[in-house]
């Protein structure tokens, strides 16, 4: 597995558990990830849940909420008032935010390999099952490999998920995928108290599928990057680059973003959404994360579900193991991807018929325009792109949407 937020996640919860496990992470912390850097509520509680410390004293910057501007319009709406989660959000650097997670998941008793690259998966000749991993440690100059034995392997290793493709697992074509790219400029916005989403972004004539950010750090920078969507027919012959420097050249010159006070180069990445990698379980592996394309097709946010589904992983292990019985474990096992489904599905389901709709310049040049003008109804898209309602009771809003996430297939 590796140390991102899915790995770390899942072997806090399964060290918690009292069981021996081993986080494998190919570089070296503080490291690099492209990422918008915001966490949505969902988020914030799927870190209090790991008991990670997120006062404004321990580094973490707190949001209200989310200001949308677009169509002509603006509005800033606050993080709807739940039980379910909190109601703030928060930003974090993730060279800081990985590393908090992996150093909370020694806390917890998880052993870290840094520096120690997975170049395949062992399995057993006779059943086929993974048996293990093979790793190659970057101090080592032979650069000989080793085997690491173990019960269960979780394949947390990102979007191209190596291990998984060795397991015959590949990605869906029929799943939408997004590219972000995004940089950083000292900027006064760097202590915006909303999370800021523009969804004015052009190609030529054709309004685009997607928006642009402006997240304020806290620390005298502002994160600022765009996310695009495959449903697009520019996509795949747009330089992103270039599209991020045209947006920010239309931006007041007084928010600074401007080369000379860029401090970090532009790094994109690409957004595995919607279940883009299934199954999520095959003989001895579990999928987590960005490794199981579980970034959320409304919004781009993966954070929170890699969390999510590391804990997920941990329980399903954590039940398997307790089983007398071989074919009593492997049954917990694989119920692993219909929980996944449960959780998600029928959203996710939801999601990619909101992705097609979008790719459609018409249709978002027409619900960018006039819906940004009714809070009632950007409210209710907030909910909805941000998977936050009550699960139980709620208002109407969020009965609505729960009720449509359950009737709508799993596919």
């Amino acid at each position: 597995m590796g140390a991102g937020p899915a790995g770390s996640a899942a072997a806090h919860h399964l060290a918690t558990a009292g069981l021996d496990v081993l986080l494998l992470e190919k570089t070296s912390f503080p490291r690099e990830k492209i990422c918008g850097d915001g966490l949505t509520p969902r988020a914030v509680k799927a870190l209090t849940a790991m008991g990670v410390p997120i006062g404004e004293s321990d580094g973490w910057l707190r949001n209200k909420g989310l200001r949308i501007i677009g169509g002509g319009g603006r509005i800033e709406l606050a993080w709807p008032d739940l039980s379910a989660y909190p109601g703030f959000g928060m930003v974090r650097a993730r060279t800081d935010f990985d590393q908090i997670l992996a150093r909370h998941a020694q806390k917890a008793g998880a052993r870290l390999l840094e520096n120690t690259a997975v170049t395949g998966p062992v399995l057993d000749e006779r059943t086929g099952r993974v048996t293990g991993v093979t790793v190659r440690e970057a101090a080592r100059q032979s650069g000989k490999e080793r085997l690491v034995g173990a019960r269960l392997v979780i394949a947390a290793d990102g979007n191209s998920s190596r291990l998984s493709v060795a397991m015959g697992l590949h990605k869906r074509a029929d799943r939408p995928l997004g590219v972000a790219v995004r940089t950083y400029y000292t900027s006064p916005r760097h202590d915006d108290d909303y999370l800021e989403a523009w969804l004015d972004l052009w190609d030529g004539k054709s309004l685009l599928p997607g928006y642009g950010w402006i997240f304020g750090m806290g620390d005298g920078t502002s994160n600022v990057g765009l996310g695009l969507l495959n449903t697009s027919e520019s996509f795949g012959h747009i330089d992103y680059r270039a599209l991020l420097r045209r947006w920010l050249a239309a931006m007041p010159a007084e928010w600074g973003f401007s080369e000379d006070n860029r401090t970090q180069p532009v790094r994109g990445a690409a957004l595995p959404m919607g279940f883009n990698r299934t199954p999520h379980y095959t003989r001895g592996m579990l999928l987590v994360g960005d490794s199981g394309g579980m970034v959320n097709p409304f919004n781009g946010e993966g954070i929170a579900y890699a969390m999510e589904s590391g804990e997920l992983a941990a329980r399903t292990i954590v039940q398997a193991l307790g089983r007398p019985t071989a074919g009593g474990a492997e049954r917990v096992l694989q119920s692993y991807p219909a929980a996944l489904k449960d959780a998600y599905g029928g959203y996710y389901t939801l999601g990619r018929t909101f992705v097609k709709a979008i790719g459609n310049p018409s249709f978002m040049r027409f619900a960018t325009k006039h819906g940004i003008k009714r809070p009632a109804v950007m409210r209710m898209t907030m909910k909805l792109l941000g998977n936050l309602t009550e699960p139980r009771g709620g208002d109407a809003v969020d009965r609505v949407i729960n009720a449509l996430s359950k009737m709508t297939p799993a596919a």
